[in-house]
């Protein structure tokens, strides 16, 4: 369906996400849609693509999210009549829906079990947390009767009733790489305490000395800029801050490892580190946390090493270990390529993610009645 229209929303995501910008809303631009894509542009300091048309819309961040829900269903009120297609990003803008005309298909991209994540938000007191988590079920089962959904983990399957289609986190994968090498090791996403950024952080000082050096590159959340700052001006690290995916990916060639520190917490026990997918794919060993998604890949396929949760030591000692071991290290990057090639390249699941959509802004176009005239 060439031309189809297509509103993406986001209040809560930076407008360059991985998932967002350089994967569907490339895929929909190359398949020759008119993308109009709302986001907090200014918020996040970031400009916008010359082939969208960008509106920019307020950030909700911690508890300050009326500004930007207002912002968000004005955007929707305004714009969405005259899409084929909205394509919502946060669980937050389903709360703006209740009232709003929307003839086109509305499709709600799941990135996270929200209720799980709660556990995370330093923000939301703790005594609220089992309350929040009941709200988000019911405006989830709501979202179910009345949207489309899409999943980026088939481990948020068990919480609606219906089959979704699964659209993941892929990556896109070079056909070559440069091989990796043995004085850089990176990290790339998003940095806050549940991520393991105090990890990364001993981690770092306990390879000081080592001549090794650590990129470290994503968006953080205050309390890890803080740390992060410090520990760069102690030359622990360089930290990159936030940097568009097609660069940070480039980060990543020829690096000795990728970590991957994620916590024990709900929300990650069932879903596969996308960062992990970008090392292999970049042909670089794992040193990831056990969470099973990650310790299923990176065993079966022997692209990395496994570390303990919360274990600077280990850590540190995996890293070193890789350094020191290049046929391993070498063995395991290639590995981690092509796996990544096979059955993780992006443009192999757009096709399907561009399908979807198509089948449902179809489904939601008014079909003109035949009238038989009289015989």
């Amino acid at each position: 369906m060439p031309g189809l229209r297509v509103l993406v929303c986001t209040i809560v995501h930076h407008p360059q996400d991985a998932r967002i910008l350089h994967r569907q809303i490339r895929a929909m631009l190359d398949a020759g849609y008119d993308v109009t894509y709302a986001a907090p542009f200014t918020a996040y300091g970031a400009e916008a693509w010359p082939e969208l048309h960008a509106v920019d819309v307020p950030r909700a961040v911690g508890r300050h999210r009326s500004e930007a829900l207002k912002a968000a269903r004005r955007v929707l009120r305004t714009h969405g009549p005259e899409a084929d297609l909205v394509l919502l990003h946060d669980p937050e803008l389903l709360l703006v829906l209740p009232g709003l005309d929307l003839p086109g298909a509305v499709v709600w991209d799941v990135h996270e079990d929200t209720g799980a994540a709660l556990v995370a938000k330093s923000w939301l007191p703790g005594l609220v947390r089992p309350l929040a988590r009941a709200g988000v079920r019911v405006v989830e089962e709501r979202a179910e009767r009345k949207l489309r959904l899409i999943l980026a983990e088939p481990g948020y399957r068990n919480r609606f009733r219906h089959n979704h289609p699964v659209i993941p986190n892929t990556t896109y994968v070079p056909d070559t790489v440069v091989p990796a090498g043995d004085k850089r090791v990176v990290y790339v996403g998003h940095l806050a305490v549940a991520r393991g950024v105090d990890v990364m952080l001993e981690t770092a000082r306990k390879l000081a000395g080592s001549g090794l050096s650590i990129d470290v590159v994503g968006h953080a959340d205050s309390y890890s800029r803080r740390a992060l700052a410090r520990a760069e001006e102690e030359g622990l690290l360089r930290w990159h801050g936030f940097v568009p995916n097609d660069q940070a990916l480039a980060l990543m060639d020829g690096a000795l490892c990728g970590l991957s520190l994620l916590r024990d917490l709900p929300n990650y026990r069932h879903s596969m580190p996308t960062k992990i997918l970008e090392y292999m794919a970049h042909g670089i060993p794992v040193v990831t946390t056990p969470l099973p998604a990650a310790v299923s890949l990176t065993q079966v396929h022997k692209c990395g090493l496994i570390v303990p949760f919360d274990d600077p030591a280990a850590t540190a000692a995996a890293v070193l270990r890789l350094r020191d071991d290049p046929e391993t290290r070498l063995a395991m990057g290639a590995r981690g390529h092509e796996v990544a090639r096979n059955g993780y390249h992006w443009p192999d699941t757009a096709l399907e993610f561009l399908a979807r959509l198509e089948v449902w802004a179809n489904a939601a176009r008014p079909h003109p009645c035949i009238t038989l005239g009289t015989i």
